[in-house]
């Protein structure tokens, strides 16, 4: 008997993703959490730009692709007419948190019942590694090659602590995959997100901190200690906000 398989959620392909990337773990807490919750046939996801532009080539159910930063918007769309699916965004935080704001802020703030996955990398990762709306203070970027400092560029954004001062949202919560007790803690989040889908909450997200150690210029554990050191006293995990 199989102790450790592949989820039903997960075509069976080699990811494209970089060495050390951790999109890789955070697809497969995506595809246990709904292998857990829900048939395959029911979830619906949508993928925009960015590294994960390839979503659909992995996960095992219907996909959407959503021009740059609208996947939000899409997923309002195929949630409205089609209630009775778990539909989800899947998004990184150069898409979500720049050219997406206004789409997030306001899915968010209507309490849209849908599922959104964000990916925390602090830069641009797939058209190379420009600054991003989360790039720390001081860290270095194709277009902050000195640093991102306040006055040039200012500060960086807080999304899952901005998004939970609305009414909106049903559950907010940041979490990280840089080691596996966190591992652990994220795919109760991302699973009590799909939960509340299910259970008709409304609006449900999951912020992710995850590495880019090729745009970072780190290897696979310098990157992870990066992260650990620095995106994690920016960006504080736990949950930002429960109904």
């Amino acid at each position: 008997m199989a102790v450790f398989k592949r989820p039903n959620m997960l075509i069976d392909v080699p990811l494209h993703y970089c060495p050390g990337c951790t999109h890789g773990i955070i697809h497969r807490l995506v595809a246990e959490a709904l292998d857990e919750l829900t048939e395959q046939d029911k979830v619906i996801g949508v993928a925009p730009v960015g590294c994960a532009v390839f979503a659909y080539n992995y996960f095992n159910c219907d996909m959407y692709e959503a021009a740059h930063g609208r996947a939000p918007a899409v997923a309002t769309g195929i949630k409205r007419v089609q209630p009775d699916k778990v539909v989800f965004t899947y998004q990184g935080d150069g898409d979500l948190a720049s050219i997406g704001a206004a789409e997030i802020v306001h899915a968010a703030t209507r309490g849209e019942n849908i599922t959104v996955i964000f990916v925390n990398n602090a830069i641009y990762g797939m058209t190379g590694g420009q600054m991003a709306p989360t790039t720390l203070l001081g860290q270095k970027t194709t277009t902050s090659p000195l640093g991102r400092s306040v006055e040039r560029n200012g500060n960086p954004i807080r999304v899952s602590e901005m998004l939970a001062t609305l009414d909106g949202p049903s559950y907010i919560a940041r979490v990280s995959v840089h080691d596996v007790k966190n591992v652990v803690a994220a795919k109760k989040a991302i699973k009590q997100a799909f939960q509340n889908q299910i259970d008709g909450k409304g609006f449900s997200l999951v912020e992710v901190l995850s590495t880019c150690p090729t745009n970072w210029g780190l290897t696979p554990k310098e990157a992870l200690n990066w992260l650990t050191e620095n995106m994690i006293p920016q960006y504080p995990l736990g949950v930002k906000k429960e109904v």
